[in-house]
């Protein structure tokens, strides 16, 4: 989109409908000091090819994901998506349509968004699912607000192992709606005593499973101790391919499951836009954030979609509002439906099994690397490396080699003193050439 600036006849138009005399005056009740006195040191224009050029000449400094092996986690996972997904979502239907606010007319879109939770609610576990959210963070911070709606409480209690940005997120929302947040210190080996913790104060427990440094959690317990409390368990992913593999939250009692969805037909687009799930038990649909597709059947009996409990306030009363975040990644959600349908049940666990193997094979290569040290005892495809020195700058030099390596943890963690600490995650896209690369320029970089 091409942008023209307003001519002086637009400007003092616009000043008299808004009955002020001059620029000056529009601004008359901004403090002085606040109130530029001369222009900002800005270069002059340049014109459009140059431009160009110069957005050319940085981008190129980037070493785009697909130019060299990828073993970057944390909530970023560089899997296949068949080419099939991207032409499907560019249909203009889909592609074109913003929100289904006329059921009549929207039947196509409310139908996909009526499979998106079906397939949400097998995978996760649970009996219900909404037509998805922003991302995997802020699903979290709404399913803390959701317990403290169902509970009558107001204190949640966030897991060592939850992703540091989730926690950032659960933390100012938290912060602002003046709710208590207790959060346990980071959990590298999962093995912090959450149950000690749990009594009738919280309003809910918040575990990620596989969490941010790839251990496996079970809830179990953890669930069971909630429940005698009478607050709720929140269980978190950031890689939804494992549950294609690993038992799911709500088979081991959680009340509330939420997650990054962009694993799956979504692709990493410099970190969005993503697709967040969230999935709950039927008991509290009611509570349950954002909008949902429902199945009726119209005047002449035939099957049609509505929208339903759509608890959000662009929809009910903003006092009645379980949540005012305008919710619902649409297209993302589509890619996400496209791909898992294309996948199938049998088609998700091949691809979680290719994914945990190739980290296995992965970890196995690490363990003849003297300077670095494998420390999960349980992962499904991503895992903490402990490494000599300083793992930012070893990034940085295997970056040099051409392997984009992992996540430092002080990256994530900046203040908690696990400098040496590198996140590495593999998937069904990674090679034996690509772990060769890996191990060699680990080896020649510590």
């Amino acid at each position: 989109m091409r942008y023209h600036p307003l001519s002086e006849a637009d400007r003092n138009a616009m000043l008299a409908t808004i009955g002020v005399s001059s620029i000056e005056a529009l601004y008359g009740d901004a403090p002085p000091a606040t109130v530029l006195k001369t222009p900002l040191d800005l270069p002059k224009g340049k014109s459009e090819q140059d431009v160009e050029r110069f957005f050319a000449r940085l981008a190129a400094r980037n070493m785009p994901a697909s130019r060299a092996p990828f073993f970057v986690g944390a909530g970023a996972y560089k899997h296949h998506i068949p080419a099939s997904v991207d032409h499907l979502i560019q249909r203009s239907e889909f592609l074109t349509s913003y929100t289904p606010y006329q059921p009549e007319i929207s039947q196509g879109t409310l139908q996909y968004l009526f499979e998106f939770q079906t397939q949400v609610a097998l995978l996760t576990g649970m009996e219900v699912a909404n037509a998805s959210m922003y991302d995997g963070s802020t699903a979290t911070a709404e399913a803390v607000l959701m317990a403290h709606r169902v509970t009558k409480r107001r204190k949640a209690l966030l897991s060592g192992g939850l992703h540091p940005h989730y926690a950032e997120v659960v933390r100012t929302i938290s912060r602002l709606a003046e709710d208590e947040v207790e959060t346990m210190a980071p959990d590298i080996r999962a093995a912090e005593d959450l149950i000690a913790r749990i009594d009738d104060t919280l309003s809910c427990v918040v575990v990620q499973t596989p969490d941010v440094f790839g251990n496996l959690r079970d809830l179990t317990k953890i669930a069971e101790a909630c429940h005698k409390n009478g607050a709720l368990l929140v269980a978190v992913f950031t890689e939804a391919v494992s549950l294609g593999l690993l038992k799911s939250p709500g088979a081991m009692g959680a009340d509330i499951v939420v997650g990054e969805g962009q694993s799956i037909g979504n692709s990493l687009n410099f970190g969005g836009p993503y697709v967040g799930l969230f999935a709950t038990r039927h008991e509290f649909l009611r509570q349950m954030p954002g909008r949902l597709a429902g199945e009726s059947v119209d005047a002449d009996g035939k099957r049609s979609y509505v929208l339903t409990l759509s608890t959000r306030e662009q929809h009910i009363r903003r006092d009645k509002a379980t949540s005012n975040i305008c919710t619902n990644s649409g297209l993302c959600a589509l890619a996400f439906t496209i791909h898992l349908t294309l996948l199938g049940e049998a088609g998700l666990t091949r691809l979680a099994r290719v994914n945990h193997a190739n980290a296995v094979l992965l970890a196995q290569m690490l363990n003849d690397v003297p300077k670095a040290e494998v420390l999960n005892e349980t992962f499904f495809n991503e895992f903490t490396l402990r490494v000599e020195g300083d793992a930012a700058a070893l990034v940085e030099r295997m970056a040099a080699r051409g392997v984009l390596a992992g996540v430092p943890v002080s990256r994530l963690l900046p203040r908690a003193g696990l400098d040496d600490l590198l996140l590495v995650a593999t998937t069904e896209v990674n090679t034996q050439e690509d772990r060769d690369a890996f191990v060699a320029a680990l080896k020649e970089s510590l």
